[in-house]
């Protein structure tokens, strides 16, 4: 399986204003751990906090003569014993060594071995095409490529990712030609509402302002899950360069076109540059949609700081003088002003609370990206044993001082504490959530059954007189394109046999033929006095099994009854009626529009997809089965994981159409795509359920 870095690196929260449901920033938090990937690095200890430190002159050069005795740290105003003192210089590997050159970079483990290295700088550039106009891109490929070129060094590893790219696609690599052919097919598309996949085709023709908000989730989920990539790659600081015109939660009223693809539509103010100047209900709306982004911009900068990665946000405008140009309609002078600071404040915010830079309001590109180089070449890194030995997920201020007058100091603003949860987990063995979190993963390419010519999704829920219900549920596998063969070979109906490992029958019938099976009052099944109930769906049927092992036997039919497959497996019955909190098999539901969407949300027997790949036009709905003790309902926490299992947003449940059933509703327009993991538990902590997804484009 690609990809399987299972550290734990930081936490992230993805909010959507549109589709998502907002979790707790703090609760979120929480799940910040103390292993490879996060700043301060809990290396030697639980309570070991490590923490890097630029220091500069007044011209902007390291300072490279200090002594431990010269630095100063206090946490939460404590002063701290610095334990562990080191000065960091970096090259890029310009000097040879010995070892020879620098490794070339061909797969995950040589990424992983040579990012870990400490004499190994780590760069990621962020080209943020949704919010960089196309002019703007166009000049921003020249200063970008001479910074590769004539900063960068040999062993200098450097990774390029847009929006609606999947971080699974980054490489960090040494070939610094791939990364320069990348930089010269950048090309903007702030306000170009052109849908170019079929996820933007499905809003592309929402109001111009939804879009916008669409884009900022895209663009700051993708942004997230690029830092929490680099954390997990590296304990040392990294550099994130983020190439964009800044981030703004509302058009003004000249711009809000009903339908984001057709300029003007629907907008009375397109004409009326004024509109909105000094309104009061355009000042409230503003202030509240700038409240809503900063808490995005939040969720950013504290994932950053958790995985040492400082941001360097590089606006390509150069000098801007307006937010608008001339291809829109014109908007006042002062309101214009307002976007254009308001937008570059958003980069000054994220560059600001990383410990990053902010190239913003200045021609002069290069010198500024000079900069960047230079933090990641000398810097202290300090270590101490804190007095607090906080365990309360609280976040505690770190400030550095030197004694040295005349000098800049920098340093990171602190660290999120574990919970006493989270100090569990890390001292626990391993192969414990990690494990469960690589089996959700396996679980979205599975399961398939009889050599791959149907999947299938097998789900319990409690039954009746202490029995489990069994659904299964089949499809046949897409057949490739073109291939004539298959279409005429192409799967009907399975027959499907159920029994227990003592011999006892619970089911023998075809699906969806399920009909000619239940039908019958005699034989095998009536006799061993099993319930056998049956689901109307097209490849669905449930039935009764007793706690413990079950056999499950498939034989694959086509369209004249000719088998075409068989197979056989083992299925563990869950007991559904103990005196504890137990959880039945959660149901991905999938929704392709809003009529979709409607039908299911309301239809109790709404057939469970087997897949669990979907599109970002796809909504699903998740129910699961939860049962308290003496049949109470029990209270569940639900979050959405990114594929390190660490928590990125808090997902609400709500009640389903079946009693004794819970259900979160998923819309995917906002993510980025990747893998994913819907986290189920009881907020006694008695059950767990793990439901892997991949968001394609």
């Amino acid at each position: 399986m690609a990809r399987a870095r299972w550290k734990w690196t930081g936490v992230g929260l993805i909010v959507s204003t549109l589709f998502a449901a907002r979790g707790d920033l703090a609760h979120a938090q929480q799940g910040a751990q103390g292993q490879a990937g996060q700043p301060p690095i809990f290396r030697t200890g639980i309570n070991f906090v490590r923490v890097d430190v630029i220091v500069n002159d007044r011209n902007g050069q390291p300072v490279a003569d200090l002594k431990q005795s010269d630095f100063q740290v206090t946490e939460d105003g404590k002063p701290q014993i610095v334990e562990t003192f080191r000065l960091v210089k970096l090259d890029g590997g310009r000097v040879p060594t010995d070892d020879g050159p620098p490794r070339a970079i061909r797969n995950d483990a040589d990424e992983e071995l040579e990012a870990a290295k400490d004499d190994v700088r780590l760069f990621a550039i962020f080209l943020d095409d949704y919010h960089v106009r196309q002019n703007t891109s166009v000049s921003v490929r020249e200063p970008l490529s001479r910074f590769i070129q004539n900063q960068l060094g040999p062993s200098d590893m450097v990774g390029v990712m847009y929006p609606l790219e999947s971080v699974e696609a980054v490489r960090m690599t040494r070939d610094h030609d791939a990364v320069l052919r990348a930089v010269a097919q950048f090309t903007g598309r702030k306000y170009d509402y052109t849908p170019r996949n079929a996820a933007e085709e499905r809003y592309a023709r929402y109001p111009a302002e939804t879009v916008e908000q669409i884009r900022i989730q895209v663009s700051l989920s993708a942004i997230k899950s690029l830092i929490s990539h680099m954390g997990s790659l590296k304990e040392g600081r990294k550099a994130l360069i983020l190439v964009s015109e800044g981030f703004s939660n509302t058009l003004p009223p000249q711009l809000r076109d009903s339908i984001a693809t057709i300029p003007g539509s629907g907008n009375p103010n397109a004409g009326n540059p004024l509109a909105g100047v000094n309104n009061p209900n355009e000042q409230t709306s503003q202030f509240l949609a700038d409240s809503d982004l900063q808490l995005h911009l939040r969720e950013v900068y504290d994932l950053a700081n958790r995985n040492n990665v400082a941001i360097y946000a590089v606006d390509p405008r150069g000098l801007p003088v307006s937010e608008f140009d001339l291809s829109q309609p014109a908007v006042a002078g002062e309101l214009d002003r307002q976007y254009l600071n308001s937008t570059m404040d958003t980069l000054r915010l994220l560059a600001e609370q990383t410990d990053g830079r902010a190239i913003v309001n200045r021609n002069d590109l290069a010198a500024g990206m000079t900069q960047i180089v230079r933090d990641t070449s000398a810097y202290y890194l300090l270590g101490y044993t804190s007095t607090q030995a906080p365990t309360d997920g609280r976040f505690h201020e770190i400030k550095v001082q030197v004694k040295r007058p005349g000098v800049q100091v920098r340093a990171r603003r602190g660290y999120w504490a574990l919970t006493t949860e989270d100090v569990a987990r890390v001292l626990a063995p391993k192969g414990g959530p990690a494990k469960a979190v690589e089996n959700a993963l396996e679980s979205i390419g599975q399961p398939l059954a009889a050599h791959n010519a149907i999947r299938t999704w097998i789900g319990t829920s409690r039954g009746e007189n202490g029995k489990t219900k069994v659904t299964f549920v089949w499809e046949p596998v897409p057949s490739v394109a073109g291939d004539r063969d298959a279409r005429a070979d192409a799967p009907a109906r399975v027959m499907l046999t159920a029994i227990g490992l003592d011999g006892a029958p619970y089911f023998r019938g075809r699906v969806p033929d399920v009909l000619l099976a239940s039908s019958q009052p005699s034989g095998g099944l009536a006799s061993s006095g099993a319930t056998l109930t049956v689901a109307r769906g097209p490849s669905r049927v449930t039935f009764d099994a007793s706690p413990g092992r079950m056999q499950l036997r498939m034989s694959v039919e086509g369209s004249a009854s000719q088998v075409l497959d068989t197979d056989m497996r083992e299925i563990a019955v869950p007991d559904l009626t103990v005196a504890r909190t137990t959880l039945g098999t959660p149901q991905v539901l999938r929704a392709r529009n809003a009529r979709e969407y409607q039908q299911i949300k309301t239809d109790p027997d709404a057939v469970p997809a087997v897949t669990r790949e979907f599109t970002r036009g796809d909504r699903l709905l998740i129910r699961v089965p939860a049962y308290g003790p003496a049949g109470t309902a029990p209270a569940l926490s639900v979050h959405l994981l990114n594929r390190t299992g660490q928590p990125m947003s808090e997902l609400q449940p709500g009640p389903a159409p079946t009693a004794g059933v819970q259900q979160v509703d998923l819309p995917l327009a906002g993510f980025a795509a990747g893998e994913y993991i819907v986290e189920i538990k009881a907020a006694d902590g008695e059950a767990t359920e793990l439901v892997g997804l991949r968001i394609t484009g």
